[in-house]
């Protein structure tokens, strides 16, 4: 408990006795902090309704953050919170908006009163649970926006291109870590239902180094491929991973491997008898 019901009702009764004047200064403290990044009519707007909120809960016997009397307060703080981490504000800015009252209560009261000094001091501890609900609020926010962010780039670094009629390709980028695999895996596996294809190329020239670990992860996919019907060829075996692979004792057993992806290419339309029906056409010619 961090009011008693007493502090409460004296609390309602200084917000809503000087009601324009705690949301003007509220928004003038608060509006230099953001930079011109709200405008100030948002934010007066945004403060009155939480000073309102504030009268409300107060004069409903308010006596912690946690109580029943609190949800419409806690909601208003929640959607602040998310609304400015998706606008880029940070932290600190974001609770500076609910701290900064405690500037504006202290210039209401008389400090020269002792009961005065402990009322600030009781709404002081509300504030604070206020402030500290908006951080967490805020963090929630920002943790979901970034594993969404970081999913959207693992699909984005992991397409599936088709190349010709039949062919897949999938050009690996970067380092090839479990997460990333999985996604390769799932988004080659689904092309190949949606497309029908019989053969799918694996292009690891954008990979860096190959270990034991990144091979496992390949192979996990051309085995899944051939479950569903499909061949790999794994292109982009360049000198020194070729020289890793067998130093490592890897083996690809009888997956096809090229040099390069236009080498895959070749390979896969020679076994679709592309090149021979163009060459009999050159003959024919």
């Amino acid at each position: 408990m961090v009011l008693s019901a007493e502090e409460s009702g004296r609390l309602a009764g200084l917000l809503s006795g000087h009601a324009d004047r705690v949301t003007a200064r509220w928004t003038e403290s608060v509006v230099a902090s953001l930079r011109g990044r709200l405008s100030q009519a948002e934010l007066r707007r945004q403060l009155q309704e939480l000073h309102a909120s504030m009268i409300a809960a107060a004069e409903g016997g308010l006596v912690d953050l946690d109580d029943d009397q609190g949800a419409e307060l806690r909601a208003l703080l929640a959607e602040l919170s998310r609304g400015r981490a998706r606008q880029g504000f940070s932290a600190t800015e974001t609770a500076v908006s609910v701290y900064a009252l405690k500037d504006v209560l202290l210039g209401l009261l008389d400090t020269g009163d002792a009961h005065a000094l402990r009322d600030f001091v009781a709404y002081s501890r509300l504030i604070d649970q206020m402030g500290l609900f908006t951080f967490e609020s805020y963090v929630r926010t920002r943790e979901s926006l970034i594993a969404d962010q970081a999913e959207q780039l693992l699909e984005l670094s992991t397409p599936v291109v088709k190349l010709w009629e039949g062919v897949v390709a999938v050009p690996l980028v970067g380092t090839l870590d479990s997460a990333r695999a999985q996604v390769v895996m799932e988004r080659l596996l689904q092309t190949l239902v949606d497309t029908g294809s019989p053969y799918a190329i694996i292009d690891i020239t954008g990979v860096p180094a190959v270990d034991t670990q990144v091979a496992q992860h390949i192979l996990k996919t051309v085995v899944a491929a051939r479950l569903m019907g499909a061949d790999c060829i794994i292109s982009g075996i360049r000198p020194q991973i070729a020289q890793t692979i067998v130093a490592l004792g890897i083996e690809f057993g009888d997956i096809a491997t090229k040099a390069s992806l236009a080498d895959a290419l070749r390979h896969v339309l020679r076994l679709t008898g592309v090149e021979t029906a163009r060459r009999n056409h050159r003959r024919e010619a």
